[in-house]
Parts: structure tokens; sequence; C-alpha cells
């Protein structure tokens, strides 16, 4: 096996000693205000988000337009894109229409996805 091939693409963490405060962080910028949720549904796969897997959601980041977010709408948290020029929500698949947000709506914003983590042994619902 040529190592060379692998080395120059593989960077090695030291297990984590390299990292101020290990993989928690690179991915929790403010740790008081990141929570967790597990991704349901197929709506976001087209910018990366799978069915299983971990959301990272920061409560203290501003939301801009573009942004992954989390929200309570209708009483459901969704993962959705925030249109906020247009106060949509969107789905990165062409399956789901957009949701327009209007002021007789139950939503409440919940913190902008800052990172996901997918499970590739095994599905992070099924340990829940």
């Amino acid at each position: 096996m040529n190592t060379e091939v692998l080395e120059s693409n593989f960077n090695k963490a030291n297990n984590f000693k390299d990292l101020p405060n290990g993989v928690a962080g690179l991915i929790e910028k403010n740790k008081d205000a990141t929570f967790y949720g597990i991704a349901s549904g197929r709506s976001m796969e087209g910018v990366g988000i799978f069915d299983g897997d971990l959301l990272i959601i920061d409560r203290s980041v501003d939301v801009k337009q573009g942004d992954v977010i989390v929200a309570a709408y209708s009483g459901v948290f969704v993962c959705k894109i925030a249109d906020l020029k247009n106060n949509l929500l969107l789905s990165d698949s062409v399956e789901y229409p957009p949701v327009k947000v209007t002021k007789h709506d139950e939503y409440l914003f919940e913190g902008v996805v800052i990172s996901s983590v997918r499970m590739h042994r095994g599905n992070i619902k099924e340990k829940l």
C-alpha cells in the first residue's frame, strides 16, 4: 500500500491533543448557547444534511440570508434555509415547496445550524 497517498490526503489531529478544546472546541463556538438535534427527512440533502445527521445549533449567532436554521413552525421543529428577504423557509429539494411565514403562523427561530455530523456506521437514531 502506498502510504504517501494516504498521508497527503489525511491530516491526523494527534488524538485531538492539538485542538484547544478537543472536537467540541471545533463545533461549539458558544457552549452556553449550543444545542443538538437529529435531522429527520430528506428535504435538506442538497446542503449535505441527511436523515439521522447530528445538527449542532447555535442560538447566539445572528441569522443571515441563506443560513440553515432550526425553527419551531406550527409546533414542529424544522431545519430549513432562511430566506429573510421573502420571509420563506426553504428546503434544498424540489420535492418540498417553500413555506411562507406570516404573522399568523406559530413560528419561533431556535438557532443557526453551524455544523452537522454524519454517522457512517449505524444511525444515531438507533442509539437514542
